[in-house]
């Protein structure tokens, strides 16, 4: 497998851990109500979850 194509997979799979955290943190509170932050972070994994994809369909 391509070097590129590991990163792209790790940084989708780093992305989705952040995302399922902050998600479990925003419905449970386990760090705390920030609901703020919880939504940012979401949001950010969200986007570099899109990117990777959009990535990994380019270098296929």
């Amino acid at each position: 497998m391509e070097t590129e194509k590991i990163l792209c997979f790790a940084s989708m799979i780093v992305a989705g851990l952040v995302a399922l955290l902050f998600v479990l943190d925003l419905a449970l509170g386990i760090f705390g109500r920030f609901i703020v932050l919880d939504i940012l972070f979401i949001l950010g994994a969200a986007f570099v979850l899109w990117q990777g994809v959009e990535t990994y369909r380019e270098l296929r």
